[in-house]
């Protein structure tokens, strides 16, 4: 082991370890600094073109530091996928769990879909573009794939116990479900040809829309839009 100016070489074994700042990732933890290198570089250059070389180097941290926290590329893309979910899937369940009493189902629908809109238009990156790479077909990308289903199963639930749609037959109501499920990630094309949509305006609309597709008429809707707004605002500070 060689030594200049009396100063000892570093061990050996301490290979990797994170540097305390980056490009993309200045006051970031080493985990969410990488998080926020892969959305730009997937997004920006595209999943298969980037390698975790790139990713690290992005986050400023050594490629072996990266495999302290994810094991790989596809491990990264799991994490930012069901990113985009989680936290709607959270909120459609205080939903579908919330009285009726206090808010019917047409609010909730709404709530829920104003607030997904949010999520996917609310980042710098557009990520929900990452759902049609054909990657996220193979198996380690299933519980991105469950997570999905169950927010979607959920929404069917909420559009389920309007009014508009109680009494749709079984096939009626999965193809409202699949058309109000389709309208809000929708978005995700908007983003690509707008990366800067206006966010809250796109929500209300996506929201009323996702109402009239119910089959609610304009007075529900605007009611619906009124009680779930309030709701959403309850439940963020609750």
């Amino acid at each position: 082991m060689s030594t200049t100016a009396g100063t000892p070489a570093a061990p050996r074994g301490r290979v990797g370890r994170p540097r305390a700042r980056g490009p993309v990732a200045d006051g970031l933890a080493p985990r969410d600094g990488l998080l926020v290198a892969a959305a730009e570089l997937f997004t920006r250059q595209g999943y298969g073109a980037t390698t975790t070389r790139a990713i690290a180097e992005r986050a400023g941290l050594r490629q072996a530091s990266m495999y302290h926290y994810f094991a790989g590329k596809e491990d990264i893309l799991a994490a930012l996928l069901e990113g985009t979910v989680r936290p709607s899937l959270d909120l459609a369940r205080a939903l579908v769990a919330h009285p009726s009493a206090e808010a019917g189902a047409e609010a909730r629908l709404w709530a829920l879909c104003r607030a997904d809109v949010e999520l996917l238009c609310g980042g710098r990156h557009n990520l929900g573009a990452l759902y049609l790479l054909p990657e996220v077909a193979a198996e380690r990308f299933a519980a991105f794939r469950r997570v999905r289903a169950e927010l979607k199963a959920a929404y069917r639930a909420l559009l389920a116990g309007t009014a508009a749609a109680a009494a749709l037959p079984g096939a009626e109501l999965e193809l409202r479900a699949d058309l109000v499920f389709g309208l809000i990630e929708g978005v995700i094309l908007i983003r690509r040809q707008d990366p800067d949509p206006a966010a809250p305006a796109l929500a209300v609309a996506a929201a009323d829309g996702a109402l009239r597709l119910s089959g609610a008429p304009e007075a529900v809707v605007a009611a619906a839009a009124t009680q779930g707004a309030a709701l959403l605002g309850t439940l963020r500070t609750g």
